[in-house]
């Protein structure tokens, strides 16, 4: 009921400024009287994925926290696990405004934001401070200006940064909204960057003396023969987890709706089904060898049973969050 209250007033706003506004009020209410607005006590569904314990199956999906200020109240809402970024290297404004849409006759979102954020190094301070005790995912990128044959030396960078504080780390590189970002899912640049992002993860896991699990954050627009050969990718590198998936630039469900059209990834009810076929494929592709954790439209404990039913170990949500608060998470968690 809070929630629904509040949300009239905040979609009365700007998307982008309703999440400014929205990030900024959180990280001022932890820990303060004010979080009993948001904060929930939810019952314990341990689950091992990834040689991790989470203390149940649904997390926050990348994206919505991206320079990680509001850890701790997402913890308090019950969130098995957060996933803060997509953190670049250096700090970069994104693309131009306007960037981000509301579907709100198919509860969707598109965005073009382009990996906006204020750098790897503030986030790691922001982690610092942070008191959570579950499993923080840090979702990696590379910077804009940085050429994409010169990508793998971004991800490094952002690796050797935020091992330490990380539980696993991921590697985007689905985004459809920073040129040229998707072609490292193929053929000898995925394996160039795997080669790479494992090699490192060896080196890193001796020099701290623990082994911070890697995923790849794949897109949902991938045919069977480029799904397959990511599958193969994956098993040949030995690889921790994949997310699946990222947004979709299909546009056949929502191009008859208001700012259907717009340029960007789309996220919400509309990427269900795409997602979750996604997730069947590569479950069976990987042969239970690798765990998926499975994003994209799930915005009910159905959507997520479906994910968790085609293959899923773990579920993450964001723009049913958005469009319904804390909420999703204790109905899913309740349920799972």
């Amino acid at each position: 009921m809070l929630y629904r209250i509040a949300r009239e007033a905040i979609f009365q706003l700007d998307p982008e400024k309703a999440h400014d506004l929205t990030i900024k009020s959180l990280s001022k209410f932890t820990g303060t009287p004010l979080d009993l607005f948001y904060r929930q006590n939810l019952p314990s569904k341990p689950v091992t994925v990834m040689g991790l314990n989470f203390d149940n199956p649904v997390g926050l999906a990348a994206g919505l926290d991206k320079d990680a200020e509001c850890i701790d109240a997402f913890g308090a809402m019950g969130f098995g696990f957060v996933e803060v970024g997509t953190v670049t290297p250096k700090p970069q404004s994104g693309n131009d405004k306007p960037r981000l849409f509301r579907v709100l006759e198919a509860e969707g979102i598109i965005n073009r934001m382009g990996f906006n954020n204020k750098g790897v190094d503030n986030l790691v301070e922001n982690v610092k401070k942070s008191q959570y005790k579950g499993i923080l995912g840090i979702n990696i990128g590379k910077n804009k200006d940085t050429p994409v044959e010169q990508g793998k030396d971004d991800y490094l960078i952002c690796m050797d940064k935020v091992y330490p504080y990380a539980g696993y780390i991921a590697a985007n590189i689905s985004s459809p909204n920073t040129p040229g970002l998707r072609s490292l899912q193929y053929g000898e640049a995925l394996d160039e960057l795997l080669s790479a992002l494992k090699e490192r993860q060896e080196k890193l896991a001796e020099k701290h003396n623990k082994y911070v699990p890697l995923a790849l954050k794949i897109a949902p627009d991938l045919d069977d023969n480029e799904l397959s050969q990511i599958a193969e990718s994956l098993l040949r590198h030995k690889i921790d987890g994949v997310i699946a998936t990222n947004t979709t630039l299909d546009r056949s469900l929502v191009d008859q709706l208001q700012y259907g059209t717009e340029a960007g990834g789309l996220s919400g009810n509309p990427l269900v089904n795409r997602s979750t076929v996604i997730i069947r494929k590569l479950h069976e592709q990987l042969k239970g060898e690798i765990p998926i954790i499975g994003v994209g439209g799930i915005d009910s404990y159905v959507s997520a049973k479906e994910k968790m039913l085609a293959g899923a170990s773990l579920v993450q949500v964001y723009s049913g969050f958005i469009y319904q608060g804390p909420k999703l998470v204790k109905n899913i968690v309740n349920n799972i």
